[in-house]
This record gives C-alpha cells, sequence and structure tokens, in this order.
C-alpha cells in the first residue's frame, strides 16, 4: 500500500487586533494624529485687524467665504457708503428689509457697529443674542448696529430670521453683494466700529462676546454717553448662555437653538 504524507494543519496567524497587523494599526495611527493637527490649525481664531480689545474667543471662530485681500479697510479710514454707481451709471444702494435706504450719511454724531452675517452661518448664528443684547443697551446711548446680510436666497428668509429672534436693529439685504466686496469682507461675521466722524475705530473677524463687544463700543460712544455699569459691560440678563453666548449646536432649522 501506497505511503499517504503526514497531515500537518498550520494555524492561522492573527494580527495584533483581529485582522489587522501592528504596522496596519500604527499607519491609521498616524493619519489620525495627522488629521486632528490640520483641523486645529483650521480653526485657530482669525483674531483682530487692527488696535483695540482682543476678541479671541475659543467658542466659535470666523467662518471663511472667500480670499483675504491683499488691502482691506483699516482703523482710520473713512467708513464707506452704503451706496456705490455702477458701470452702467445706476447706483446701487443698500436697503433694510422693509425697502428702505440705509445711508451712513444719516448717523452722522452716532457710534455704528456695521456687523456683516449669514443666517445659515453658525458663528453668526451664536453671536446673534449678543447683537440683539448690545443694542438694546446702548441704543440710548447713541449707538446704531447695522447688520448686513450677505448671501442670502431672499429678504423673506432674512426677516423670518429677524422675526423668530425679535431683532429690533437695522438690517440689511445685500442681496448683489456689492457693500459685502466694498467693505472687503472675506469671513462671516466681521464687524466694523465707526466712531461718530464716519472714521472706521476697529475691524474685527469673528464672532463677539458681550464683553468684547462691549469694550469697543464704549471707545467711540459720542461725548457725554455714559457707560451703562460700573464694570463696562452690560448684563446678560435674558441672553442664553455664559456672557451672553449660547451654543454654537443650530437647532433642527439649522439656526440657534436657544430661545431668544
Amino acid at each position: 500500500m501506497e505511503q499517504r504524507p503526514d497531515f500537518t494543519h498550520k494555524k492561522e496567524r492573527h494580527g495584533l487586533i483581529g485582522p489587522f497587523s501592528g504596522r496596519q494599526l500604527a499607519a491609521v495611527f498616524v493619519v489620525v494624529v495627522v488629521a486632528m493637527i490640520a483641523l486645529v490649525a483650521a480653526t485657530t481664531p482669525l483674531g483682530t485687524a487692527g488696535q483695540g480689545p482682543s476678541v479671541v474667543d475659543p467658542r466659535a471662530t470666523a467662518y471663511i467665504i472667500d480670499d483675504a485681500p491683499a488691502v482691506g479697510l483699516k482703523p482710520g479710514d473713512q467708513a464707506p457708503e452704503f451706496s456705490l454707481t455702477l458701470d452702467d451709471g445706476s447706483t446701487y444702494q443698500l436697503n433694510d428689509l422693509k425697502g428702505n435706504p440705509i445711508r451712513l450719511a444719516d448717523l452722522k454724531g452716532k457710534a455704528i457697529w456695521i456687523n456683516f452675517f449669514a443666517t445659515w452661518c453658525p458663528p453668526c448664528q451664536s453671536e446673534t443674542p449678543v447683537l440683539r443684547q448690545i443694542s438694546e443697551t446702548y441704543r440710548d446711548l447713541g449707538l446704531e448696529v447695522i447688520a448686513v446680510s450677505v448671501q442670502e436666497t431672499s429678504a423673506a428668509d432674512v426677516q423670518t430670521y429677524a422675526d423668530k429672534y425679535q431683532l429690533t436693529y437695522t438690517i440689511g439685504f445685500d442681496e448683489s453683494g456689492r457693500i459685502f466686496h466694498r467693505y472687503r469682507v472675506y469671513a462671516l461675521p466681521t464687524q466694523f466700529f465707526i466712531d461718530p466722524n464716519g472714521i472706521i475705530s476697529a475691524v474685527a473677524q469673528g464672532p463677539m462676546t458681550v464683553e468684547s463687544a462691549s469694550a469697543y463700543i464704549e471707545r467711540i460712544l459720542p461725548t457725554g454717553g455714559a457707560s451703562p455699569g460700573p464694570s463696562g459691560v452690560p448684563s446678560a440678563s435674558g441672553v442664553p448662555g455664559a456672557s451672553g453666548v449660547p451654543s454654537t449646536s443650530p437647532g433642527p432649522s439649522g439656526v440657534p437653538s436657544a430661545s431668544p
């Protein structure tokens, strides 16, 4: 009878964890670390452009929507008017949500906070209660808050947002983005603080807190304007979240979940 070879069974080789070898796991770990470093770099606050208090807020940063201009507006510049002459000779005028023109010339003698924003922008959403609080606190002291809405579908959508959050400050609908480009904005939100003479006092990217906005505004209030409190910071009562800033997580509709 022909002799058959002996039967041998080789034990199946297993990885360090399940089917994965130590080398494969190390490669995955390196990829995760690199991705985390890139994420941290991408979300580092932009800070300020020009003189003034720090507005770095680790909870939310500006939403970049365009390339930064080679030369932007800076403190000391005259704030551009909200109208301009087009190539065809017609005039483009920024209007509010009811169709009324907004003119800086009509606001001479007042402190002005210009806020470029969009209702779909998460950091802008987080800042909405701050603008509402600041506007109500400083309005009688000579402050005019003007929010300029950009990259929106319609003025009606912005009006719905304003109604929902009971916003009483002026909101301009920059349908074509011409004012957005005239002010050389590239991130949302972007802030311009204008003194009573129409001169830019400070420019900043990223959402404001009650404290940082108050610090900027109290530097430009008309002469004789009183501070609302010993600390110069209005109470955050009635505004959701610590220091007047709600959580940045949007609700089901994509707007802040904090109720006004």
